[in-house]
């Protein structure tokens, strides 16, 4: 079966799903494959449940006109999403870059969200899965898309944006992350620089950029930029949109104005002044798509953060402010910095080990330490093996996971902490707020 025969297909039934535990009526099972399991076997199962067709790889399973066998179930995927992303021609921002990529696509969506028809990648499906499932989802009635790409490879943003093909996209910033998978940072620059390759041949395309980001000016030459930052930096006065950090203890507060000169003030519910860059960004977005200024305020200010993700929360013992959902040394030492200057009686950091460094493991945590041991916070927890390796630490106490640290606070709860929760998502450190 051909792409443009599946999907004339996918246009009669156009609900898909790759869980043959959720099946909606007249939907398109694909039968994908992981480390651990083969779709294959549960197309049978999938069709009983009510799905109208199959889509296999191993023609073995096959029994009956509703199975279509094709030669790669992910490839016929992501080849079906991009064909029907071709089809509907809509306008498309990719979103990609170390830190911050959620937030930002999901600010981003929201200021669009003031004047268009917005669909927008949900959670964290950015990856050769996530982003397929998420194009097969615009309808004509959407006026734009934004879209979020990830890595943790060389090479999966070209696979990604190749599905994509965006009009416009923005790099948040690059930092150490995945180093295991990259190899070096350099490696991270040139992955998250695949957006910029693929947007520098095609005619039309922007490039919304954080002027102040020197590793990202460095790849940017060729394109057709659009600039944000601080109103402090040099080269402000050619930014779309500048700002400044108004307050930050404990939520962001800035002022931003458009290149005209008109200045706005946004209180937001963002914790770290590292988000500055996160609004800003946005803010630019929604000028750059004629969104009116006060509108743009309004979405920002609106917008709350989930999925322990720089998450402010009251308990009846602490305040807590959750960064579980992942960590690397970039992302890490910016929360510990904001967190310094934070104003608190008492102040606590949980620090949960990074993954996926490889060999810059040891030396990326013992930095981590190196500062912790000029803050003098009230008290310091480290979870994890890596952390455990760390012989610099002058004031901590060591977990070796997060359920001998859960039995500890359960026998001695703190209270009237301020607490930092910052780790990757593997070491569970979202467990600790119902003990908090």
């Amino acid at each position: 079966m051909t792409i443009e025969e599946l999907y004339s297909l996918f246009q009669q039934h156009p609900v898909i799903t790759t869980d043959s535990r959720d099946c909606p009526a007249d939907s398109l099972f694909f039968a994908l494959k992981g480390d651990s399991f083969d779709g294959n076997k549960f197309a049978k199962a999938a069709l009983e449940k009510g799905c109208a067709y199959a889509i296999i790889d191993e023609p073995e399973y096959a029994d009956g006109e509703k199975y279509i066998v094709v030669d790669n179930v992910l490839k016929t995927l992501q080849e079906l999403a991009r064909h029907h992303r071709r089809t509907l021609g809509t306008k498309i921002i990719c979103v990609t870059g170390t830190n911050g990529k959620t937030t930002t696509k999901e600010l981003i969506a929201a200021v669009l969200k003031e004047k268009y028809d917005v669909l927008y990648t949900q959670g964290n499906f950015n990856n050769e899965i996530g982003v397929p499932k998420t194009l097969l989802q615009l309808e004509r009635r959407h006026d734009i898309a934004v879209v979020e790409a990830g890595a943790s490879h060389p090479g999966d943003i070209k696979i990604l944006v190749d599905i994509i093909e965006p009009d416009y996209g923005i790099i948040t910033n690059v930092g150490k992350a995945h180093l295991l998978g990259f190899g070096s940072f350099e490696g991270v620059v040139r992955t998250k620089g695949e957006l910029y390759d693929y947007l520098r041949p095609k005619a039309g395309t922007k490039v919304f950029i954080n002027g102040n980001d020197q590793h990202l000016k460095g790849i940017s030459a060729g394109l057709g930029l659009v600039e944000y930052g601080l109103g402090t930096d040099p080269d402000s006065k050619e930014y779309l949109v500048s700002g400044i950090i108004s307050s930050c203890d404990p939520t962001l507060n800035f002022e931003w104005k458009e290149r005209s000169g008109s200045v706005y003030m946004v209180s937001t519910h963002l914790i770290g002044a590292y988000n500055i860059y996160n609004v800003l960004a946005a803010a630019c977005i929604g000028t750059f798509f004629d969104v009116r200024p006060e509108e743009i305020c309004h979405a920002i200010a609106a917008y709350t953060p989930t999925n322990n993700r720089s998450e402010l929360k009251d308990t009846e013992h602490n305040q807590l402010i959750i960064d579980a959902y992942n960590a690397n040394p970039t992302s890490m030492m910016a929360a510990l910095k904001n967190f310094n200057t934070m104003k608190a009686a008492k102040k606590m950091v949980i620090l949960g080990d990074m993954r996926e460094l490889g060999d810059s493991s040891l030396e990326e945590h013992r930095k981590i330490v190196e500062y912790l041991n000029s803050c003098h916070f009230d008290q310091t927890i480290l979870v994890g093996e890596e952390f455990a390796k760390c012989d610099n630490a002058t004031n901590a106490a060591f977990y070796k996971d997060v359920e001998e640290l859960k039995k500890a606070l359960q026998e001695n709860q703190p209270e009237g902490y301020q607490i930092l929760i910052k780790g990757s998502n593997g070491i569970k450190l979202f467990q600790l707020p119902e003990v908090l």
